[in-house]
């Protein structure tokens, strides 16, 4: 019969934290890079680029972020590519949060009104000197709400990683059920652990977002 749960499983646990935010971050950093490039080909005057873009992201946000940790985690290997299940979900990851985050930040540019934008040509800025020193900064402020929590839900999203072998949080738990059978106490653990890493992020989204309407009112 096996053993109940003790303090090196809790250990076990808490240690899992540390590779869920390594992916998190990972997979937000790498995203967020990807994200820019998106949102700039987004709102490109070339209508080639533009669509193109939107055509990545389209794509992206109707593929169930399961199946692209499958398409790269297994269809790599089939062409030879043994990539670790870190790099794999890391990868795909990245891919999926480039697609949102590009999305979000072309919202909150476009979101700019029109007069910021004449008066940056009034200065002869160049578009992207526009972008640079008089958009961004000011899109920024909108864009900061709904990236941190789309990061809450890129937290959330790393327990799919389990399923490629992956051991952050989830998978964690996963591994010491398996060896004790105590589905209730393990995974309501690895929930609250979930809930005490998004819930500051959360909160900190949401304060964000209320001192932005008061300041638009």
């Amino acid at each position: 019969m096996s053993g109940g749960f003790t303090y090196s499983h809790l250990v076990y646990l808490v240690q899992s934290i540390g590779w869920t935010l390594v992916l998190s971050a990972l997979a937000f950093v790498l995203g967020g890079i990807g994200g820019f490039a998106v949102m700039l080909a987004r709102i490109s005057p070339r209508r080639w680029l533009a669509r193109a873009a939107l055509v990545f992201i389209e794509a992206i946000q109707g593929i169930p972020l399961l199946i692209l940790l499958f398409i790269v985690y297994f269809g790599l290997s089939v062409y030879g590519y043994q990539v670790p299940a870190l790099v794999a979900a890391g990868m795909a990851l990245m891919v999926y949060s480039s697609a949102y985050l590009g999305d979000i930040w072309r919202g909150c540019i476009e979101a700019m009104p029109k007069p910021q934008w004449e008066a940056a040509e009034c200065l002869s800025l160049s578009r992207w000197q526009s972008l640079r020193l008089v958009i961004i900064p000011q899109a920024m402020r909108l864009a900061l709400p709904p990236t941190v929590g789309f990061l809450v839900q890129l937290i959330k999203m790393t327990s799919l990683a389990s399923v490629i072998g992956f051991i952050e949080l989830t998978r964690a738990g996963q591994i010491i059920n398996n060896s004790i059978f105590q589905p209730f106490l393990i995974f309501g653990l690895v929930g609250v652990f979930y809930f005490l890493l998004c819930y500051p992020l959360s909160r900190w989204s949401q304060s964000m977002e209320n001192k932005l309407n008061v300041s638009n009112r």
